[in-house]
């Protein structure tokens, strides 16, 4: 099994139970040195995809998965991995029990663009769902987006 930092969307645990069943929840934890952003805008969705980027100082929540090779698979097609959209990158993960290496997905394309006011809702209320603290789901609700239509 191979350990997976879910952030973005699928830090919604009910979200991460439907796209790998058979894949335990490890708890929660943060990437030190990174930076959630987003790209990806010229992919041609509502507006740019949640991506993480190198930034001394910073942080990003996350929930740790233990992913068995099917859901692993299953997740890498959902997440367009398969296709190039985005790449598996090892990182990190500070969690009460100690620091952890796992991987993640980075957008294989340049930073940039705003993401939708729905997407970054949905952002929001996974980063809530998943227990992350006030603060950090706040400063989600508050990113610049792109309104409805643009």
């Amino acid at each position: 099994m191979a350990l997976y930092a879910a952030y973005g969307s699928n830090l919604d645990p009910a979200q991460m139970i439907r796209r790998c069943p058979h894949s335990p929840s490890l708890g929660t934890g943060w990437i030190e040195g990174w930076r959630l952003t987003f790209g990806g805008e010229e992919m041609g969705w509502e507006g740019a995809l949640a991506t993480l980027a190198e930034a001394p100082g910073e942080h990003v929540y996350v929930g740790l998965y233990d992913l068995t090779e099917a859901d692993a698979a299953h997740l890498d097609a959902w997440e367009g991995a398969d296709t190039g959209l985005y790449r598996k990158t090892k990182v990190r993960v500070k969690t009460l029990d100690g620091d952890r290496l796992a991987w993640v997905y980075v957008l294989d394309g340049y930073e940039g663009g705003l993401p939708s006011a729905r997407y970054l809702g949905v952002l929001a209320q996974a980063a809530e769902d998943a227990g992350a603290p006030d603060d950090y789901v706040r400063e989600l609700r508050e990113r610049p987006c792109r309104s409805a239509g643009a």
